[in-house]
């Protein structure tokens, strides 16, 4: 398994069409390609590629479908945080309106081992949400030695818990709730990217927006989906500090995106067990 692998990707993937070519993958980021690791590494640091991990990853029946990476001013762009979203190319759990993924965390400066995080993707509204390590258990890997084998079979062991997932998000579809109770959970949300409700600037309800007709269900899920996209992707009305009107940010930072996404999911599984 640890051997180089064709890394070519089928024309007819059956549980989508949207997988990466590793061209893409280049282009979105280049760091998964890296020949080096960066100097300030120790010489404990056993450098492997990801590129070398996702052939693993490949030839186990994953295909890349998103390719992520920080922009920092630290390191160069070849040794940066990235992150890696993939699917079992052939995918026997059927949601409604979502797909279970992996999502891998790597960089090659030192700042972060390898990590395998369960993922799902939305498609109606093209969102990806991380479910959190206390739900479902992520694996964290050292850059010790030839790690390929445990990556993969990290990955292996997170997709045979997909079942369980969609479990939990059809009881958060059949899960109805109050007006009260989705301004409750939004205003949790919302302290978890503004700790101080006086930095947010605006109102909880702002996050309960319903930018498409698929969101307007009164259930969990459709609530954590609306809350999550509009406090990851911003642009909403707010006031600044010097009294104009301004708009949200969307948050870029991949390590804030992972935890936020994973409070949220955290939030909504309270709500599950309320």
């Amino acid at each position: 398994m640890n051997a180089v692998l064709n890394l070519s990707i089928p024309s007819r993937a059956s549980a989508f069409e949207d997988s990466l070519s590793l061209e893409q993958v280049r282009q979105r980021a280049p760091a998964v390609f890296a020949s080096a690791a960066h100097a300030r590494t120790s010489p404990k640091y056993t450098f492997i590629p990801t590129e070398r991990v996702l052939a693993g990853l490949m030839g186990a029946g994953f295909v890349p479908v998103e390719a992520r990476q920080a922009h920092t001013r630290i390191a160069s762009m070849h040794h940066a945080r990235h992150v890696l979203r993939l699917r079992r190319r052939y995918e026997t759990v059927q949601l409604r309106d979502a797909v279970p993924e992996i999502v891998f965390l790597n960089s090659h400066d030192g700042t972060s081992a390898y990590q395998l995080r369960m993922g799902i993707f939305r498609v109606i509204c093209t969102n990806g949400l991380i479910v959190s390590r206390g739900a479902f258990p992520g694996v964290c890997v050292a850059h010790r030695g030839d790690i390929v084998d445990e990556v993969v079979t990290g990955a292996l062991r997170i997709s045979e818990q997909f079942e369980i997932l969609a479990g939990q998000v059809e009881r958060m579809e059949a899960r109805q709730l109050l007006g009260d109770e989705q301004l409750e959970f939004a205003h949790a949300a919302m302290t978890v990217r503004y700790p101080d409700m006086a930095e947010a600037s605006m109102q909880p309800a702002q996050l309960l927006r319903c930018r498409r007709v698929e969101d307007q269900p009164d259930n969990l899920w459709s609530t954590l989906n609306r809350v999550q996209e509009n406090l990851l992707r911003g642009g909403l009305a707010r006031w600044a500090a010097n009294g104009r009107l301004s708009h949200t940010r969307r948050i870029t930072s991949l390590r804030e995106d992972m935890r936020i996404n994973g409070r949220l999911w955290d939030l909504a599984a309270q709500v599950l067990v309320a």
